[in-house]
């Protein structure tokens, strides 16, 4: 292992270490403040997998209240306080490329403060509608609102029946609906390294998108049909992301088995869509992909375990035809993840491991293989520094990270998030 990963690695041990005996902090998103629990009665192992009950929460469109008073009248039913979250993430780069000549790359390393920066807000509206808003505060250039949500849920016996108005600026048709963290949507995965941990994110699937999807959901199965178009509405060509005229459905199995929290199911995207510039201008795309995945979640003997599987493709582009928003290359692009994390102290430290079998869908050198490890400590449960490597691998050898003179094959990333 060359020095300077020894180096870096060893420094993000010290900061683990350092963390380790520090007093945690206590404070509280948005979420835990509107149901008065903690924020693991809703993660598993730590943010942002979901466990059962943060499923339940989520299907029930943010509505549930706990400890917090209630504002009601006839045909209202407000939370008192209007709650209130900040979530950054902090993260420091390094790849093993060589810099061009007076130009700073990632080779050198490279410091986002922030990455992100975000005020949230969420939670009831009415007895059955719920919202979340998410604020970007780091990107002057960005969309003020990077996402909004509106779910109406409704019970129909032991399933909820909603409809979802969305707009989102980077996570894709999914963002609709969806619960499980396979990488299925672009902010529910369980490693930082989202394209070499998660098949649907490797195939480009995380695009501006504003829609509505239809759900149905109970404890065995969730469903999301979507009609979409890859804009955000929130946008400054936000008045002219044309109709929703692209389909997303998406169907997940998700039966318990004695301890174990199992779920598996598919992903499809499909039909044309217009997409509009920053100048106004509309230009057609087809929007077509297909996955399948699945995960678990237990524990092996005290320890808690989550294994996260996923495989994907989005067809080419063949010259003189629409662009495929998903794959820009002549041929098929594919990948298949499967991650693992283990809580070796659990809900404190957590060991991760993935590995993914990729093909960019390129004319020639288009394998693209990566194994990415990680470390995980929750300095509290709200706050989480994380440690990252990963190293890919491609046919002639050629390296995967660009921005350098010299493409590197390995990346590390040190990062601090924090919601409160």
């Amino acid at each position: 292992m060359p020095s300077r990963i020894i180096r870096m690695l060893s420094l993000g041990g010290a900061f683990l270490v350092t963390a380790i005996i520090a007093t945690p902090s206590q404070a509280m998103p948005s979420f835990a403040r509107q149901v008065g629990k903690a924020c693991s009665t809703c993660h598993f192992q730590h943010y942002p997998t979901l466990n059962e009950y943060g499923r339940d929460f989520k299907a029930s469109g943010y509505t549930d209240m706990g400890k917090q008073r209630t504002v009601k009248g006839k045909d209202l039913s407000l939370p008192e306080v209007l709650n209130l979250s900040v979530f950054t993430k902090v993260r420091y780069l390094k790849d093993n490329g060589a810099d061009v000549a007076g130009t700073p790359t990632r080779a050198s390393g490279e410091w986002n403060v922030p990455d992100e920066l975000s005020l949230l807000s969420g939670g009831r509206i009415a007895e059955n509608v719920g919202y979340l808003l998410e604020l970007q505060l780091a990107n002057a250039s960005a969309a003020t609102v990077a996402g909004f949500k509106m779910p109406f849920m409704f019970k129909a016996g032991e399933t909820k029946l909603g409809v979802i108005p969305y707009t989102t600026d980077a996570l894709g048709a999914a963002y609709g609906f969806e619960l499980l963290a396979t990488g299925a949507v672009r902010n529910s995965k369980v490693m930082e390294s989202r394209v070499e941990s998660s098949a649907q994110q490797y195939i480009n699937t995380a695009t501006p998108a504003v829609g509505v999807a239809f759900v149905a959901t109970n404890p065995m199965y969730f469903a999301n049909f979507s009609k979409w178009s890859p804009n955000h509405g929130a946008s400054a060509n936000g008045l002219s992301s044309r109709s929703p005229t692209s389909n997303y459905l998406r169907a997940a199995f998700t039966p318990t088995v004695g301890d174990w929290e199992l779920a598996a199911g598919f992903q499809s995207w499909s039909g044309t869509s217009d997409q509009v510039d920053s100048t106004n201008i509309a230009k057609a795309f087809q929007t077509k992909a297909f996955s399948i995945d699945a995960q678990a979640q237990g524990t092996i003997g005290n320890l808690p375990l989550g294994v996260y599987f996923a495989s994907a493709s989005a067809p080419g582009t063949p010259v003189g035809e629409v662009a495929n928003l998903f794959n820009a290359n002549p041929n098929k692009s594919r990948a298949t993840t499967l991650t693992g994390e283990l809580g070796v102290i659990p809900n404190k430290l957590t060991l991760m491991l993935s590995h993914r079998i990729a093909n960019t869908g390129a004319a020639v050198n288009a394998t693209d293989n990566a194994t990415t490890f990680g470390i995980r400590y929750a300095y509290a449960q709200n706050i989480g520094l994380q440690l990252e490597h990963s190293t890919r691998s491609k046919a002639a050898g050629v390296g995967r990270y660009d921005g350098s003179l010299t493409p590197g094959d390995a990346r590390t990333i040190l990062m601090l998030s924090a919601g409160f």
